[in-house]
């Protein structure tokens, strides 16, 4: 209920279509104008498998940002916090759209070459023809490679230009109209190393544990799906703001894998010591090793959905697991609620479908 009025508050025209909220229908407003826009999420809500529609009008518009929205969509924790950041990066396109109209004086390229120029040249990865889109790179004290790009309109510098950066918090720029660009590099810098402690954690997760998802995880992308055997895994969410306290967890698999995970969890929640890795803690207080890189594949853990035998559908993977111990065939969602719908045997309560195993019958 507060999601709705959040989303009310911040998208009035945004409108749902069904009781289960997972269609909505309206209008996205930026700058006085309104844009048709319909979004459509899965049954489990996932806004990283949600489907946007949109006029061709703002389709045209957001082209050139489809990677940025792309990646919000696996990083944002819901539906509000997606509009948000949608209605900053329409703000930034269309203001960028208008200024491709307006002629820049004189003086706006010479103060941007010289800015450049104090800026220097090797920290500079692209610029457009028309010296209106510029990305800047970083490396951060661990060797990360970042880039921030900046889109500059027609009064630079008294207007701050529109920067995106890969990021899983908002960033601000702070300015005043005789800043310059290299104002803006050492807020990007300082932005880098406040943000150190959170990549290092999902870093070592990265390189020591078989991430089932994301597949090519982002900067900005603050979940990941560690593998813990056969068809289990647990599905971390950290805050990138306190990256070495206790992240939200949630277990997938068969409930005689899982549950005994759960109750370790919650008995050995106390012992989460801040003072090491994120993935040390998990260890200890799940009492498990993770499986090793080293040693095991990821087939070893990736099975295919035992209806549609693929590994990935639409983005999503197997992640609804038989329950009885002898079985255990993972299946995707979708296939499955699609399956049990089209047996006369199944049976529905609210948003819950009961029925047999395609697999083991039980």
């Amino acid at each position: 209920m507060a999601g709705a009025r959040a989303l009310l508050r911040h998208c009035p025209l945004l409108l749902p279509q069904d009781r289960h909220g997972t269609a909505y229908e309206g209008f996205v407003t930026a700058q006085g104008r309104d844009f048709h826009i319909r979004i459509l999420l899965p049954a489990d809500l996932q806004l990283k498998n949600a489907r946007i529609e949109c006029s061709w009008r703002l389709k045209k518009i957001l082209h050139g940002y489809r990677h940025i929205l792309k990646q919000r969509l696996h990083s944002c924790p819901d539906l509000v916090s997606f509009m948000v950041e949608l209605k900053t990066v329409l703000e930034i396109a269309l203001k960028n759209t208008q200024d491709l109209h307006i002629p820049r004086p004189p003086e706006y390229y010479s103060c941007l070459v010289r800015d450049l120029e104090i800026l220097g040249w090797n920290r500079v990865a692209y610029v457009d023809t028309g010296l209106t889109t510029v990305k800047l790179k970083a490396e951060d004290s661990c060797g990360r490679q970042h880039l921030i790009t900046l889109k500059l309109n027609a009064k630079y510098p008294t207007e701050p230009p529109g920067c995106l950066v890969d990021f899983p918090i908002p960033f601000a720029v702070s300015w005043m109209p005789q800043n310059s660009l290299i104002d803006i590099y050492n807020q990007f810098l300082a932005a880098l190393e406040s943000l150190k402690e959170f990549w290092d954690a999902l870093d070592e997760i990265d390189g020591k544990t078989w991430v089932l998802e994301p597949e090519n995880p982002t900067r900005s992308a603050t979940t990941r799906r560690i593998a813990i055997g056969s068809n289990v895994s647990v599905n971390v969410e950290v805050d990138p703001r306190h990256p070495n306290m206790l992240p939200e967890c949630y277990f997938l698999g068969a409930d005689h894998e899982v549950n005994p995970l759960r109750t370790k969890l919650n008995n050995n929640m106390h012992l989460w010591d801040p003072e090491i890795s994120l993935l040390q803690n998990l260890r200890e207080l799940l009492e498990i090793d993770f499986p090793s890189r080293v040693v095991l594949e990821k087939s070893d853990f990736a099975k295919d959905c035992g209806i549609c035998y693929a590994y990935r559908l639409d983005g999503s993977v197997p992640d609804q697991v038989c329950d009885d111990p002898r079985c255990g065939q993972p299946f995707h969602q979708a296939c499955l609620y699609e399956w049990l719908q089209g047996l006369p045997t199944s049976r529905q309560s609210f948003n819950v479908i009961f029925g047999e195993c395609p697999y083991c019958n039980k």
